[in-house]
């Protein structure tokens, strides 16, 4: 690695952000164009943003063909219930063959799905509204108790739902009748509404037990699953709306990154996800090629468990926080696909992000001060990385480096995409994780933060943070929310031991053939639902 951008000579971090700011609001590739054009800026400054701009809609869609998908990462413990869904690849098949009462379109406002309306006066009493005459795949009719089964289980412990945080405030899940439903929460969420239209509130029919297969709502229907392997899904000639437009779409995993790129420059897929600076130069050279990139969709940071040595010791974590060298970071690793970041979770593009809040600064002799305290010695630290999470290999590898200099062994200890979620996040002292895009504040804090959260991967606890996202949830004056949202940031970034060096860009390759897909804020392929909108040009 070097120590020199891939961002040619003349860019600077605000043509960044315009480029960003432009591409968030659903610019396409002409678009980029015109801007740097009327700006004097010249094309080559794009790099792979201006390539990676979306496809406009002008066209009308075009029905027919077969569309094979490489992403970087499968499982063995791949899943069809949505509520264990915790994978990418999890995401991308609930997005497939189901529906939710809501979708969140591109700026995460949420809009009605298979429900109706949405209403409630005081933000606790919930009344849903069902749309009418919508079959499942085999031919059930969706109703109330479809709705109160899908979201009473994820309340069930034994079940281990991901999405438990949140269906544990509905206090009640009642049938009014065959197409309303009443959702009493414990306690006031303005943000119901978005909350459920989270992947994991996928609704599924009443009584559902088995998931080798899915029963859904949605645009294809099931034709194979296998874990770890691939899934198949074929067109629903019966979907209930427009949209699901080729004939079928195969889902598998290449974990290398340069696979990828060279199954789809054979033809052998015809999208490929998680390209890196390296793969977006080489397509850049091929015609029939484009590369979609979707800034602030997600984040790799490294974890470290304050119930486990060595992050038991508070000087431990100073030291951490002190010898990441997040320039060297951006510009020697991610190399335009990502932007420095602040240690908490709220994306910059957030308008409750706290632009206060300042990244600890690379500070190689603070940092030996505070290792020298926590008394490591000679001792021998692992840190467990994984192309599952991306770049988490070599932001271990500039970490470990800078380590040494100051005395401190680390211990890379690189380890298999399959079972990485499973066997180490959540688990290793020290571990890197990847946390795909959330429509709240109060969902990335409910979910990574709070004392009872499912996926707290710091074992961050504090009760004074616990009751600002109770205050958050309940209040409808935004101001005060803004407030409440920026004190938590702040709370994150200075307790919590989870280390942001950089919220990172999504980049998705497809051949010039695959029309119909934008960049969503939710994350790749756009925010994971691009099957019902995707098509191919003859």
């Amino acid at each position: 690695m070097t120590n020199t951008s891939d961002r040619p000579r003349g860019w600077t971090r605000t043509d960044n952000d315009r480029v960003e700011d432009a591409l968030r609001r659903g610019a396409t590739r002409r678009d980029l164009l015109r801007m740097f054009a009327a700006s004097g800026m010249a094309v080559a400054v794009a790099g792979p943003l201006a390539l990676g701009a979306s496809r406009a809609h002008a066209q009308t869609p075009q029905t027919g063909g077969a569309i094979r998908v490489a992403i970087n990462a499968t499982s063995t413990g791949d899943t069809l219930d949505p509520a264990r869904a915790a994978q990418q690849a999890d995401f991308l098949r609930l997005n497939m063959f189901y529906n939710k009462l809501v979708w969140l379109d591109h700026q995460l406002s949420p809009q009605m799905e298979l429900a109706q309306s949405i209403d409630s006066d005081d933000a606790q009493t919930w009344t849903i509204t069902l749309r009418p005459d919508i079959a499942f795949h085999n031919g059930k009719t969706l109703n109330a108790d479809d709705v109160v089964f899908s979201l009473t289980r994820h309340k069930d412990p034994e079940l281990g739902s991901q999405a438990n945080v949140f269906a544990a405030q509905m206090s009640e899940i009642t049938k009014i009748d065959d197409l309303t439903v009443r959702i009493v929460l414990d306690r006031p969420n303005a943000d119901l509404r978005a909350i459920l239209g989270l992947h994991h509130f996928s609704i599924i029919a009443d009584g559902t037990t088995d998931f080798s297969t899915a029963n859904g709502t949605g645009a294809f229907t099931c034709e194979l699953f296998e874990p770890g392997i691939r899934s198949v899904a074929r067109r629903n000639p019966d979907y209930w709306r427009q949209g699901g437009f080729v004939d079928s779409i195969e889902l598998f995993g290449i974990p290398d990154t340069g696979a990828r790129t060279n199954a789809l420059m054979s033809g052998d897929v015809q999208i490929a996800t998680t390209m890196d600076s390296a793969s977006t130069r080489l397509l850049d050279t091929r015609g029939g090629m484009t590369v979609m990139m979707t800034p602030d969709s997600n984040y790799t940071n490294l974890n470290l468990r304050m119930s486990m040595d060595p992050a038991s010791n508070a000087d431990f974590v100073a030291g951490m926080k002190h010898i990441i060298n997040r320039e060297t970071i951006d510009k020697a690793v991610l190399r335009g696909f990502g932007a420095i970041h602040n240690d908490q979770p709220i994306q910059r593009s957030s308008h409750y992000f706290n632009d206060q809040i300042a990244a600890p600064a690379f500070d190689p002799d603070r940092a030996k001060h505070h290792f020298d305290r926590a008394g490591l010695g000679g001792t021998r630290i692992p840190i467990v990385a994984s192309e599952a999470a991306k770049f988490s290999i070599d932001m271990a590898s500039i970490i470990q480096a800078d380590a040494a200099n100051v005395g401190v062994n680390f211990d890379v200890q690189r380890v298999p995409s399959d079972g990485y979620w499973s066997a180490y996040w959540l688990k290793a002292p020290i571990h890197f994780g990847n946390i795909n895009a959330r429509p709240t504040p109060d969902t990335f804090f409910s979910l990574l933060y709070t004392s009872d959260a499912k996926w707290n991967e710091s074992d961050y606890k504090s009760e004074a943070f616990d009751k600002l996202a109770t205050e958050a949830r309940a209040t409808l004056d935004d101001a005060r929310r803004a407030e409440i949202y920026g004190a938590m940031q702040g709370m994150v970034a200075s307790e919590a031991a989870t280390i942001i060096p950089a919220y990172l860009f999504s980049a998705d390759a497809m051949t010039d053939k695959v029309q119909g897909i934008t960049p969503h804020a939710m994350g790749m392929l756009q925010g994971f639902g691009f099957s019902e909108t995707v098509w191919l040009q003859s």
